[in-house]
């Protein structure tokens, strides 16, 4: 099995001993130390002139720098954080009433002390959004708490979930009460390339006039479900399973101000608070189809599958669920970013880049990308060259690579993790991480950090990753090792280096671990 990562697994496994002996040391140390010191459908009114060129409209009226295609989290967050520098920003989504999805509700910590830096934080206002401290992790009748490290981070920094719709419309608020900000209702269908460069958009507009906005610089956020990424990457996605979405109404939350993760069978189920009177559940269906839920195949699988691993404080509301009717379902999709760097556009958000949701990842990575845009495009004044920005801009794809790789990286192989196997390795992989993490400590501190993007840094991933192995192979050759167990041993390293090497593979060695190696880290600003 994957036995090109053997010798990296013996490698990994190495550091994940000479980890795993220092952290132990540590937390002795420490304790030491510990004891002596003791919303609505909204509508946006863009006012154009238009004036005619051949069969196509053109939107005329002030100059505009970029264009943003969607108003989502990320096309949202970066009209308005844009617009705050003074850039001229025209925002065209294809339809600006309250999304309604059952993904892209709970923002992690590092993901709010990012909102802060853009001046944000008040959008998780006035939206029933809930404080989220931590996580509860289930298995087998067992649960353990994995708090979130904010000793150091002030009263107000914690994780939110919320309405994604209502964080979303809070967020088109604001970037719309900037007056260098224009948001309108149209559908983009092509971007307009001439001689290699993007110049601009042609997009439908709601009443379905035909009309071509013109910009130096195109920036497409427009999902996971992204029409116009092809041309501006080479997109490879993977489908591993489909979450099954309900809502939960009166009842509560075993741990307060948590999020829940079950380790079922076969994948992972997910609770946490998303308003003061409402649970979001998410049940991971492995593979690309789930059952029907319109001949009530998906009901049945709930009810039989799913609910008698349900903890029993949550059984009743989730029953009740299920009898009303409202069943969601919503492909995951996993693509890591291949750009093709192209002078006039650039890609952000979903439509660049995704991870598997089980860790609530993906709002971090996008507000974490657009800091580092804003502060890139910052020293610019003219970005009409189109090739000198385009090759200065290379640049943001090696600045993100830590934060968004570590974050990626966790996310798809905790999911492999936490999933159940047949294969006796896997399941000795998934019992060592959850005990690892019962353990408290730097044992869940390290995890939770990275988790939380409170922490992103690629090689502590990868120590704790292989901590969690080397800890697992040490519980089957203790007290006693037979030959069962040493093998079982080997395959558990085996495997888990066939987990998390093709993902960093996938997401790039030199960008993640060695980004200052990278020519394109020190470009510098052209000219102007």
């Amino acid at each position: 099995m994957a036995y090109e990562y053997r010798v990296e697994g013996v490698i990994a496994s190495l550091l994940g001993f000479v980890f795993l002996y220092k952290t132990l040391v540590r937390g002795l140390i420490n304790k030491k130390k510990a004891s002596f010191s003791s919303s609505s459908s909204m509508v946006f009114p863009v006012e154009n002139c238009v004036k005619k060129t051949g069969n196509v409209e053109v939107a005329a009226g002030s100059s505009t720098d970029i264009i943003i295609v969607g108003a989502g989290v990320a096309g949202s967050a970066l009209a308005y954080t844009l617009g705050k520098e003074g850039r001229r920003v025209h925002v065209i989504e294809r339809d600006l009433n309250e999304p309604d999805r059952i993904v892209g509700e709970l923002l992690q910590p590092g993901g709010y002390l990012k909102l802060i830096e853009l001046g944000l934080e008040d959008c998780v206002d006035e939206i029933d959004a809930q404080r989220v401290f931590g996580y509860a992790l289930y298995k087998d009748g067992k649960n353990t708490r994995l708090s979130y490290p904010l000793e150091k981070f002030h009263s107000d920094v914690a994780g939110r979930s919320f309405h994604n719709g209502r964080f979303i419309q809070r967020m088109r608020q604001k970037s719309a009460s900037l007056p260098n900000v224009s948001l309108e209702q149209g559908t983009v269908t092509s971007l307009l390339k001439e001689n290699g460069t993007i110049k601009g958009v042609q997009y439908k507009t709601k009443g379905g006039q035909e009309l071509i906005a013109y910009a130096p610089l195109t920036i497409v956020c427009d999902g996971c479900f992204s029409n116009l990424r092809r041309s501006l990457c080479d997109p490879k996605v993977d489908v591993p399973s489909c979450f099954v979405g309900l809502v939960l109404e009166n009842c509560e939350l075993p741990h307060a101000n948590h999020g829940h993760v079950i380790l079922a069978d076969p994948s992972p189920i997910l609770f946490y608070p998303i308003s003061s009177t409402e649970i979001r559940c998410l049940v991971d269906v492995p593979g690309k189809k789930v059952p029907s839920v319109s001949n009530g195949e998906m009901a049945y699988y709930l009810r039989s599958v799913v609910a008698p691993q349900i903890p029993p404080e949550l059984y009743t509301a989730f029953i009740f669920a299920i009898d009303n009717g409202n069943i969601r379902t919503m492909p995951n999709r996993s693509m890591p970013a291949a750009p093709h760097p192209t002078p006039g556009a650039l890609l952000m958000g979903d439509a660049f880049n995704m991870r598997h949701p089980l860790t609530g990842g993906g709002m971090t990575v996008a507000l974490s990308d657009i800091v580092v845009l804003r502060d890139l495009l910052r020293p610019l004044h003219d970005l009409y060259d189109a090739s000198a920005l385009c090759k200065y801009l290379e640049s943001f794809y090696t600045l993100r690579k830590p934060v968004a790789s570590t974050i990626n990286t966790l996310a798809d192989a905790l999911y492999k993790v936490f999933s159940a196997s047949p294969d006796p390795a896997r399941k000795e992989m998934r019992q060592a991480c959850f005990d690892y993490l019962s353990l408290g400590g730097i044992f869940s501190n390290g995890p939770i950090s990275l988790l939380s993007g409170l922490n992103p840094r690629p090689i502590s991933l990868v120590l704790h990753f292989f901590a969690v192995a080397i800890y697992g192979v040490g519980r089957l050759l203790l007290p006693f090792p037979s030959p069962k167990r040493i093998w079982t041993g080997a395959r558990l390293i085996s495997g888990a280096s066939g987990i998390i090497f093709p993902i960093i593979k996938a997401e790039g060695v030199r960008q993640m671990f060695f980004p200052v190696t990278v020519p394109a880290y020190y470009r510098a600003p052209p000219v102007d």
